[in-house]
């Protein structure tokens, strides 16, 4: 069917290597073979690296960009390049789908800047559309890159994930992603607001209740978790859920059978638990009033929702994506957008889209100025002139303080704490700068730690799987060796490629490669645990020597902190 098309359409590796092309690729040149074998880079230029490119990919399951497909005679072509990520059933990425469309316009074909030419701009961080629910979810700032990878990392597990961030950062968005990028995602997520229900009716609710267990129940009822049974459970406002019920919810965790409210029959389910909630669980365990063993429980993943003022670029994309729907012939002056990035954003994502939603009301022209936004932030939106310029600007005194201190912290974020670049970056002296801090009484930042977006519990950093691409030598009881490639690794064992034998490598195997980032030659014993027809084969190390295994522990553990997560001690 794709060989019907016009356009290119083509399936690579997570790494870019074509494996199959329609007959589409003729517009340039090749035949559907001609291309097999080669990388992505060999046949399309963008605006960032192929790489880059494909590592979006991978972090946001899809990315579109306009192109230059270089022909087999060498002519260039302008393209619109579009790729998805594939997965399969345990949702791992083994593939990437793109299309080529032809555009009309033609290629840049300008020379290249003359030597002495000031380098080109690093390009932004490419914009990402989710589509969760019916409700779209853009991701544009550096920091919701790397959360939302992590985000695609747990949801190819099966443990509970706490998701924690203040109010309208998105918490239940994230919750559905992970459901949807999930093996579970076939079956409905099921989802309860713990703070919504009277304290009555939570444990019937989430469990069920059998006929004649109180007055009014006149027929059997199953519970939420019944409903969820081989799906996902999300239990928004965990933090309000009453002692009794906790315990409960820490049997149903652990796998144990439990009843319906007055039943006698044990129900057993398997849910996948994920809960959210905005308040700090660890100060409320310390006050008693949360469970200890429940808090660790859920928090086998926990992931932290960035607040809107550490994520500027989103800012601005939210609310020209939030003005489009409600009026898509107005638009934002640029002092608007410094203006909203410049507000804290207390209410996170709700507060912003309920502000563009009052805006595009009340604003008449067609562009919303700094004046409208700074107004209507600080309840002076009835002082603005309904029409004619932009009217008159009205600050206090103390909101420019704010303003100021908002973009001083912003700008130390944005550079990591080094205040000779957030300086220039606002347009001040290092001198100046400084004596800001003392006047705010802000602390800059090192520069060498990276945002913490998450953490993640003992028992699953072992099973954390960090994605390389390595060469291995397997080696079987009778010396026989096999080359084989990796492609992730881990602390208990590592994710094969091309494993032409696997029959022939049943059993103990010596295997031997060399710790990526490093010198160390690693040895180890192993066994293939599974393997596929397709040359994908699991192993897992049996003997790794005490000196080796810390090495590769010390590796593992930096790769989960360049990642976001934060390793409990």
């Amino acid at each position: 069917m794709l060989d019907q098309l016009q356009d290119a359409a083509f399936v690579t590796d997570p790494q870019g290597k074509i494996a199959s092309c329609n007959q589409g690729v003729g517009r340039y040149g090749y035949a559907a073979g001609d291309l097999v074998g080669r990388m992505l880079d060999g046949l399309f230029e963008t605006s960032i690296a192929v790489p880059d490119v494909l590592a979006a990919v991978l972090t946001t399951g899809r990315y579109e960009t306009q192109a230059r497909a270089r022909h087999k005679s060498g002519e260039v072509s302008a393209a619109h390049l579009c790729l998805t990520l594939l997965r399969d059933q345990h949702s791992e990425a083994v593939g990437i789908f793109g299309f080529s469309i032809a555009c009309a316009a033609a290629a840049n074909t300008q020379a290249p800047p003359e030597s002495g030419a000031a380098p080109p701009t690093a390009p932004p961080q490419p914009l990402a559309r989710r589509k969760i629910g019916g409700t779209e979810f853009l991701i544009a700032s550096p920091v919701m890159h790397k959360f939302m990878g992590m985000v695609d990392r747990v949801a190819g597990h099966t443990e509970t994930v706490l998701v924690v961030g203040e109010t309208g950062t998105g918490k239940e968005l994230v919750a559905r992603t992970i459901h949807e990028s999930s093996y579970r995602h076939r079956m409905a997520l099921v989802d309860i607001n713990c703070a919504a229900l009277p304290e009555h009716l939570v444990e019937s609710e989430l469990f069920g209740y059998e006929k004649g267990a109180f007055s009014g129940a006149d027929a059997s009822k199953p519970g939420l978790f019944e409903l969820a049974d081989k799906s996902t459970i999300f239990l928004d406002e965990i933090g309000e859920l009453q002692p009794q019920i906790q315990v409960k919810l820490l049997r149903v965790l652990d796998g144990s059978p439990y009843y319906r409210l007055g039943g006698h029959r044990k129900i057993s389910v398997d849910v996948r638990v994920v809960a959210a909630t905005n308040q700090d669980l660890e100060l409320a365990v310390k006050e008693g009033r949360f469970r200890k063993d429940l808090f660790h429980r859920l928090s086998q993943f926990q992931l932290r929702v960035p607040p809107l003022r550490e994520r500027p670029e989103d800012i601005t994309s939210l609310a020209r994506h939030f003005l489009a729907l409600k009026t898509p012939d107005k638009s934002f002056t640029p002092d608007a957008l410094t203006a909203l990035q410049a507000y804290p954003w207390p209410g996170n994502i709700r507060e912003l889209r309920n502000l563009v939603a009052k805006l595009a009301m009340s604003v008449q022209e067609r562009q919303i100025s700094g004046g409208a936004v700074t107004g209507e932030l600080h309840g002076e939106g009835r002082n603005l002139p309904a029409s004619g310029g932009e009217g008159v600007r009205v600050f206090q005194h103390g909101n420019l303080e704010n303003m100021e201190e908002q973009m001083i912290v912003r700008a130390l974020e944005q550079t990591g704490g080094h205040r000779s670049q957030a300086a220039e970056q606002l347009g001040i002296s290092r001198r100046t700068l400084t004596r800001k801090l003392r006047e705010y009484g802000i602390g800059a930042r090192s520069g060498d730690s990276a945002p913490v977006l998450g953490s993640i519990s003992q028992e699953q950093q072992k099973f954390f799987r960090a994605k390389v691409s390595l060469p291995v030598t397997l080696r079987n009881a009778k010396g026989k060796e096999l080359q084989v490639q990796a492609v992730n690794l881990s602390t208990g064992g590592m994710g094969l490629d091309a494993v032409t034998d696997p029959v022939g490598f049943a059993g103990l195997l010596d295997v031997s490669f060399l710790l990526p980032d490093s010198e160390t030659a690693m040895e180890a014993k192993g066994r293939l645990v599974w393997a596929d027809v397709g040359g994908r084969a699991g192993l897992r190390f049996v003997v790794v020597e005490p000196v080796l295994f810390e090495q590769l522990q010390r590796w593992t553990n930096q790769k989960m902190q360049d990642e976001g997560w934060e390793l409990p001690t």
